[in-house]
Order: C-alpha cells, then structure tokens, then sequence
C-alpha cells in the first residue's frame, strides 16, 4: 500500500499533472499514425531495388558503347 503523500506532496504531484497530459504527450505518434510504417516499408523497397539492379545489371564486357557520328543539321 502506497504511503500517504501528505499536503507538500499532494501539492507537488498536482503541480506535475499537467506534464502527463495527453495533448502534450505522443504528439508525433498521434500526429502522424502511419509514418514509421511507410518509412519501414520505403527501405525495404529501397534495398529491394538495390538488390535488383545489382542482379540484373549487365556485365561491362558485353555493356559497349558504339561510336556513333552525332548526326549534323
């Protein structure tokens, strides 16, 4: 059993009331419900990609570039 906080104490915790509000507590996550689920899923697309292009990418002895004559007007 918690032990009486007495008047000094009384008064201190209603002094502090305030900071466990609910407007002032979580604000971002409450502000903005969905935004550390997009941000997981934008990198995990990101390194997919990276994945990807790193597999496919074409090997640079077949990747040749042809000197072609840049055509006049």
């Amino acid at each position: 059993m918690a032990k009486p906080l007495g008047t000094t104490g009384e008064f201190f915790r209603r002094r502090d009331e305030w900071r466990k509000h609910p407007m002032l507590s979580n604000q971002m996550r409450h502000a903005l419900p969905g935004l550390g689920i997009g941000v997981a899923a934008f990198c995990v697309y990101l390194v997919g990609e990276q994945i990807y292009s790193k597999a496919l990418a074409p090997s640079k002895s077949s990747h040749h570039k042809q000197n072609q004559p840049a055509p006049s007007h």
